[in-house]
């Protein structure tokens, strides 16, 4: 084998890996840059905005600010005077009325939400249908058209789980434990219950899995449909966040079937190689538009250390006319910390053994 011959192979395998890491840095960037221009905005003074955790790559300085470039893209952070401490200098965070605070620590999640709401608009406008939660037609000898679905049916719910989009629609099947669901559907105009409709099942990898024995609508990306379905399917997909999340709470799902960095840059350098050879962008889009949102979301959550827990101690100040002690803030949001990256070095082991195997 020729150097250069050896050297096409390692690019090969490189570049969608690279390209992975530049769409996370990306949205990174994207997030820490919602909560820059809203400090700037609100005239906070901001000591650093960094991409990346850990050791310096890169820095320069320019006026009040330090711009960093760290070694680890697994994050990044906008360090504000006063944020997490006393200070009585022109601009510090803590200074700012509520109603200021609160917006520059939203801006974040609510950036990477419409990124993820820009890139399904892309994808629903340059796809040829655009899938909807209702039925077109069975496949022959369907179990679940001998039970009661019909063609035409829109389907409104499932297991009491409320269905606007196709996402919502798997996702919520494929969440059943048995297989047997109750439906309401929309047909006629008329909401009609259909319960205990049982599905054909089959064991992959040690898991049940529910056979879809239908196909589904699709109708015409026109503009009307495009804006319609890009924000119902955004909206689903923060549903499905919580969902997922509370289902690994409750134990429904194991630790080893979650993704964490490597494992998620890992499908992205996978899906960017295989859009590359097909020249089929769409289920990049998609994974793209999903990482966005999820980040989006995961990070609205009210937990210590993510933006969801700092604006609920704001909150709490409106509510009681006082401040949050900064030391307690500070505590609990170290201790916030600390569980998310015990969280995300455990998900990460998971990820090389499956990477491993």
């Amino acid at each position: 084998m020729t150097t250069i011959t050896t050297l096409a192979l390692v690019w090969g395998k490189a570049w969608p890996i690279l390209a992975a890491l530049l769409f996370f840095g990306l949205i990174i960037a994207t997030h820490e840059a919602g909560h820059f221009l809203t400090a700037k905005l609100f005239r906070v003074r901001v000591n650093e905005f960094s991409i990346g955790m850990g050791p310096t790559l890169l820095k320069r300085q320019k006026g009040e600010t330090q711009y960093s470039l760290r070694l680890l893209p697994i994050g990044g952070y906008v360090a504000m005077e006063g944020e997490d401490g006393d200070s009585d200098i022109d601009g510090a965070f803590g200074t700012k009325p509520p109603w200021q605070r609160a917006i520059i620590i939203l801006a974040g999640a609510t950036v990477n939400l419409l990124t993820g709401l820009l890139l399904m608009t892309i994808l629903l406008g340059t796809s040829d249908l655009i899938g909807t939660p209702a039925i077109s037609q069975f496949k022959e000898g369907a179990a679940s058209q001998v039970q009661g679905l019909q063609e035409g049916d829109r389907i409104r719910s499932v297991n009491n789980h409320v269905v606007r989009t196709e996402y919502e629609l798997s996702y919520f099947m494929s969440r059943d434990k048995d297989g047997v669901m109750d439906f309401v559907v929309e047909r006629d105009g008329k909401k009609v219950p259909v319960k205990h409709v049982a599905f054909e099942t089959e064991t992959v990898e040690g898991t049940q899995v529910v056979k879809y024995d239908f196909a589904i609508v699709g109708v015409e990306p026109g503009i009307g449909n495009v804006i319609k379905y890009a924000v119902l399917d955004s909206i689903a997909i923060v549903r499905i966040v919580v969902s997922s999340l509370w289902d690994l709470v409750t134990g429904q799902f194991s630790m080893s079937d979650m993704a964490g960095p490597v494992g998620t840059v890992q499908a992205v350098a996978d899906t960017t190689s295989d859009a590359a050879k097909s020249g089929n962008l769409s289920r990049l889009l998609l994974i793209m538009a999903l990482i966005a949102i999820n980040v989006g979301a995961f990070n609205l959550i009210p937990f210590p250390a993510l933006d969801g827990g700092r604006f609920v101690f704001i909150m709490l100040e409106g509510i009681f006319r006082r401040p949050i002690s900064k030391e307690f803030q500070a505590a609990v949001n170290m201790v916030g910390m600390a569980m998310l990256l015990g969280l995300m070095v455990m998900v990460t082991f998971s990820d090389i053994g499956k990477l491993i195997s």
